[in-house]
């Protein structure tokens, strides 16, 4: 029998009980230590002693970890946990600065271990299904990425703004999704909800595909929304990561007899096709390919270089937004 890789959860809070959760059900996995200063608010620990550190996950002679603890304290716990020897899931955003992510990526490099970032839109399922199409030129050249990301204020995210909690999804999929790298960024801020963060960023800009890309991005909203749209040549797909759903829009071939419409010269209504295709929970799609990664297996693990490049665009977005410029991340 195959022994199961041991792994320790540093982190019991709102994402952390439902990693303990898909950790306990992946297979190849044996969940052995949680840590977590602050206890077990969510009873995640089961027969589990509830360790105070990240020294006492090391200490369980673990060989993978999740760091599920709020930003500022991600760099700490990766470095030490490299140092250790134990390959490392660190939530998103991968840092508080790029600098810090910077030394993270490193460490992890150097000491040849599996580094990886949560950015978990990538494993959902209405994405995917838009990556392996757009992979197989079914919309032919990507004109233009439009992301809407709107909600209320979750109560947890007290240390870092909407653009790093939220945008930096949006920027990571936007590049895996058209496989091309962000060449400009533009960007607006706001401030309404009275904290030190921005809780509204509007994001415009170009990849180096040449493709246009927006991302209207808030906690202001009493509406939850989740809606990525890829448009190009053939049509658009509209993919809403709420529900998991994928729609194509595929740009009409009727000739249109009404004169007012036809005199426009683009594109017209066509066919309307929402896929059927299998629906599995990201978190647990993101935790098998962390598994993957650390059996040096194939795997699409979002890499600590990757998880770093999301946040280098979403910081260049920020300081957009103070300085008015136009900036190249």
């Amino acid at each position: 029998m195959v022994e199961k890789l041991r792994a320790g959860l540093l982190g019991a809070g709102m994402m952390g009980r439902h990693h303990a959760r898909v950790l306990r059900e992946v297979e190849g996995i044996d969940l052995v230590a949680i840590a977590d200063p602050a206890g077990d608010p969510h009873g995640v620990a089961g027969g589990l002693e509830v360790l105070p550190d990240v020294e006492g996950l090391i200490a369980a002679s673990i060989d993978m970890a999740v760091v599920a603890v709020p930003t500022r304290f991600h760099e700490d716990a990766a470095l030490k946990l490299a140092a250790a020897g134990v390959h490392t899931f660190v939530e998103k955003p991968i840092a508080e600065t790029v600098e810090a992510g910077q030394r993270m990526t490193k460490a992890f490099a150097d000491a040849g271990l599996v580094g990886a970032v949560g950015h978990i839109e990538r494993f959902n399922p209405a994405l995917q299904e838009l990556r392996r199409r757009l992979s197989a030129g079914e919309l032919g050249n990507v004109y233009q990425v439009a992301t809407r990301r709107q909600g209320p204020f979750p109560a947890r995210i007290a240390d870092v703004g909407v653009g790093k909690d939220l945008a930096s999804h949006d920027i990571d999929l936007t590049a895996w999704v058209t496989q091309s790298d962000y060449d400009r960024v533009f960007a607006q801020t706001a401030f309404k909800s009275g904290r030190e963060y921005e809780d509204m960023i509007a994001v415009t800009g170009r990849l180096a595909s040449g493709a246009v890309v927006s991302h209207l991005v808030n906690w202001l909203s009493p509406m939850k929304e989740r809606i990525t749209v890829v448009t190009g040549e053939k049509g658009a797909f509209v993919a809403d990561t709420a529900t998991g759903d994928l729609t194509f829009y595929a740009n009409g071939t009727i000739p249109l007899e009404w004169e007012s419409v036809s005199a426009f010269r683009g594109v017209s209504e066509g066919d309307v096709t929402r896929f059927a295709f299998p629906k599995r929970e990201p978190l647990r799609v993101e935790h098998e390919a962390f598994r993957d990664a650390v059996l040096g297996q194939a795997s699409d693990v979002v890499t600590m270089q990757q998880g770093l490049r999301a946040l280098e665009v979403v910081e260049a977005a920020l300081e957009s937004a103070r300085t008015g410029e136009a900036l190249a991340p």
